[in-house]
């Protein structure tokens, strides 16, 4: 135990009330306390993750921590580069894990669905992401993927790609996602394209692409509901 963590009351030492009642007895600021370790000049530990906590503008606690880049977070006065890393991988790891559990039994039946369930992870992106849902014939979620980050352009998806995951998936049904940082959801005559080889590709295969929804800020585009598809 370093000098920090002895230097605390004994009430305030997370390491020690872990042991003593468990992991479920931390608060936020414990547990982010004990992936930092180390405070920073005149702060201890609790406080620089109790500031950290604070500082997301949209919304306090680890979800406003994992919505800050790299950038962000390295800014923080007592963060710097690698410990803004090790918490970017902590918190995906903690979203990854929550996806896996709810993709057990999650069903998409409307495209509202599907745009509610991802609004918040894809809205923040400050780059296009194309993410690949694929699905059984009942509508259950088998896996997701991103299988595109930069500028959506027919020239540049790969259907190879995105089809051999649904196969290895043994996927029957496909949904494509992708944002726009701009937050106009309407879509371009490039997502028109997308869709239209992405479709095409599927017939030959036997996987249907079920639709392509857009998201924008706090809203989303449903080129099925728009008779694109």
């Amino acid at each position: 135990m370093n000098e920090q963590w002895n230097s605390l009351p004994e009430e305030d030492r997370p390491y020690e009330k872990c042991e003593r009642y468990g992991v479920q007895a931390l608060t936020n600021r414990e547990l982010l306390a004990v992936i930092l370790r180390t405070g920073a000049r005149g702060r201890s530990v609790l406080e620089l993750a109790g500031e950290l906590l604070k500082t997301a503008p949209e919304k306090e606690g680890f979800t406003g921590i994992r919505r800050m880049s790299l950038d962000e977070l390295s800014s923080v006065r007592g963060i710097g580069r690698v410990k803004a890393i090790q918490l970017k991988c902590v918190l995906e790891i903690a979203r990854r894990m929550a996806r896996e559990e709810a993709g057990e039994g999650t069903f998409f039946r409307s495209p509202e669905e599907v745009a509610d369930y991802y609004m918040e992870d894809l809205r923040h992106e400050e780059q296009e992401v194309l993410l690949l849902l694929m699905l059984n014939q009942k509508g259950r979620l088998l896996k997701e993927k991103y299988v595109f980050k930069g500028t959506v352009n027919a020239s540049i998806v790969s259907p190879r790609e995105i089809f051999l995951e649904a196969l290895a998936a043994r996927a029957v049904q496909i949904i494509l996602l992708h944002n726009h940082p701009s937050g106009d959801a309407r879509p371009s005559r490039e997502d028109l394209n997308v869709t239209k080889r992405i479709q095409e590709a599927g017939e030959l295969l036997g996987i249907h692409l079920t639709d392509h929804i857009i998201i924008g800020e706090h809203a989303y585009v449903s080129l099925r509901e728009k008779n694109y598809l």
